[in-house]
């Protein structure tokens, strides 16, 4: 059984930070791009900042900062923001499908229209790797709107996610997070 959770304690902020550095490890060696301004594993360990994370049995397969935001400046009114996803790396796309389905479930049961992420996209959205990874989540439901700065100003490819309600999905994924508090950064309650 799957499970998205707040990480709670002092390891659990541990381990997600060393799943994304194995994660910038991996796409570093493939000349992928990683945040160039943000130290994303530090943010992990934040006490502060409000971190969830997909598991598996126990075992943590993805790590994520997600916050209920007014709008972000390339988008218009409310949604749940995805925040800082990170996947383990040699993972198969089912981890990013079932973090887009628990997404999705999630901001509708918060009477949240839409989820939003960005994507770091070095170069123009139609240059490889990152076109295969925009086909492969839209594929999931996702819409591409457009790029530009993200929040801490790399190059972004912006998504966005209808919310949709899914009466089964509680079956495959048990949702233990809770609703996260309106606010514009990434500290928010989750």
């Amino acid at each position: 059984m799957y499970a998205v959770r707040r990480l709670r304690t002092d390891a659990e902020r541990a381990e997600a930070a060393a799943l994304v550095q194995d994660r910038q490890r991996w796409l570093t060696l493939r000349g992928l791009p990683v945040p160039a301004q943000a130290d994303v594993p530090a943010l992990f360990r934040d006490l502060h900042t409000t971190s969830a994370g997909l598991f598996e049995d126990g075992k943590l397969l993805a790590c994520m900062v997600p916050a209920r935001d007014p709008g972000l400046s390339w988008g218009e009114g409310p949604c749940l923001r995805l925040g800082h996803v990170h996947t383990l790396p040699e993972q198969p796309d089912d981890i990013t499908r079932l973090i887009t389905l628990w997404a999705s479930d999630f901001a509708a049961r918060q009477s949240l229209p839409l989820v939003r992420a960005e994507i770091l996209a070095g170069h123009t959205l139609q240059a490889e790797p990152i076109a295969a990874l925009l086909r492969r989540l839209t594929d999931m439901g996702w819409d591409v709107r457009g790029s530009g700065p993200g929040r801490e100003g790399d190059r972004v490819a912006r998504l966005e996610l209808a919310a949709e309600h899914r009466p089964g999905l509680s079956a495959l994924i048990s949702c233990q997070a809770h609703a996260p508090h309106l606010t514009g950064d990434d500290r928010s309650t989750v």
